[in-house]
C-alpha cells in the first residue's frame, strides 16, 4: 500500500508538471506568432541597413573617422554585447550563446561584457570577464526605444574610449528548427567584416559603389552611425526574441511528451500493483475462509 501511495504522489506531481509545460507551450506559441510577425517586418530593414552601410563604408578612407578604428590603448577593452533571454526553460538557447561568447572572448584582448537579458547577467556575474553594464527588458517584445538605449550606451562609451571595439552576439533564426549564435562586429566599421556578415546570413556579395559626402564625411557619419547601430541592435533583439520563443516552445513540447510517457508507464505500473494487491487480499480472504471450514 505504501508503494501505491508513492506511485500516486509521483503521478500527481507529473500531472501538475504537465499542466505547467503545456501552459508554457501555449504562451510561447502565442509569443512566437508575435515575434515572427515582428521578425518578418524587421528583417528586410535589418538586412537593408547593413547592406546600405556597407555600400557607404566600402568607398571611404579607413582613416577618415574614428568609427573606423583608433590606435589601441593598452587599457582599453573589447566589448562583447551578449543577447540572452530573461527567463530559462528554453532548451539550449542560452547555453549556445554563452558557449559562443566564451569562445569569442578567448580570442580577444582584454574583453569585457555587456549583458542584455537576466540569464546572461546571472551567468556571467561570476565569470572571469568583467561585466560593464547590464540591460533587461522583462521578456517583452523589444522596441526601438530599447535598442536606442543600448546603442547610445555603446556609442558614448566607444567615443569616450572605454573600449575600442564592439561585438554583438545574438541568436540568428535561420528556420524554425535551426537557431544559431552569430557574431556581428558593430564597431569599428569594417567593409571586409560587413561583407562577411552579410554573406554569412544569406546575402549576396556587394559591389563597391562611390558616394559624394555633403557637407563632409565626418558630418554624415556623425548622423548615420547612431541610426545604423540602433537598427543593428534592434534587429538582433528581435531575432533573439523570436528564437527564444521558438526554443522554449520546442523545449516545453518535448517536456510535455516526456511527462506523458512517464505518466503512461506509471499508470501501467500502478494498475498492475493495484491488481496484485487486490488478488493478494482475495487470496487471503479465501485462505481464511477455508481454514474456518
Amino acid at each position: 500500500m505504501a508503494n501505491l501511495r508513492d506511485v500516486r504522489l509521483r503521478m500527481r506531481a507529473i500531472r501538475q508538471t504537465l499542466q505547467v509545460t503545456k501552459a508554457m507551450n501555449l504562451i510561447s506559441t502565442s509569443k512566437l506568432r508575435k515575434g515572427r510577425r515582428m521578425l518578418e517586418d524587421t528583417k528586410p530593414y535589418f538586412t537593408r541597413i547593413r547592406k546600405s552601410m556597407y555600400d557607404i563604408v566600402s568607398c571611404v578612407d579607413i582613416s577618415a573617422n574614428e568609427f573606423f578604428g583608433r590606435k589601441k590603448d593598452p587599457s582599453s577593452r573589447a566589448a562583447v554585447a551578449v543577447i540572452s533571454s530573461d527567463k530559462g526553460l528554453a532548451g539550449g538557447f542560452n547555453a549556445n550563446i554563452f558557449k559562443q561568447v566564451n569562445a569569442l572572448c578567448d580570442n580577444l584582448e582584454n574583453p569585457a561584457l555587456i549583458t542584455i537579458g537576466a540569464i546572461a547577467q546571472r551567468f556571467f556575474s561570476n565569470s572571469k570577464y568583467p561585466v560593464l553594464e547590464s540591460f533587461s527588458f522583462k521578456s517583452r517584445l523589444p522596441t526601438l526605444d530599447d535598442a536606442k538605449v543600448i546603442a547610445d550606451y555603446l556609442i558614448s562609451q566607444y567615443l569616450w574610449g572605454a573600449f575600442d571595439s564592439v561585438h554583438v552576439v545574438y541568436t540568428y533564426m535561420y528556420s524554425a528548427v535551426k537557431l544559431q549564435p552569430e557574431i556581428l562586429q558593430a564597431l569599428p566599421l569594417s567593409a571586409e567584416k560587413m561583407q562577411e556578415e552579410i554573406m554569412k546570413t544569406g546575402g549576396e556579395k556587394r559591389v563597391e559603389l562611390q558616394f559624394e559626402f555633403i557637407p563632409s564625411e565626418e558630418a554624415v557619419f556623425e548622423a548615420l552611425i547612431p541610426i545604423y547601430l540602433k537598427g543593428i541592435v534592434y534587429g538582433a533583439l528581435v531575432e533573439s526574441y523570436a528564437g527564444e520563443q521558438n526554443a522554449r516552445m520546442a523545449a516545453m513540447d518535448e517536456a510535455s511528451k516526456n511527462a506523458e510517457k512517464m505518466l503512461a508507464k506509471l499508470q501501467i505500473f500502478y494498475n498492475r500493483a493495484r491488481q496484485a494487491a487486490v488478488t493478494q487480499e482475495m487470496a487471503e480472504i479465501t485462505g481464511g475462509s477455508n481454514a474456518l471450514t
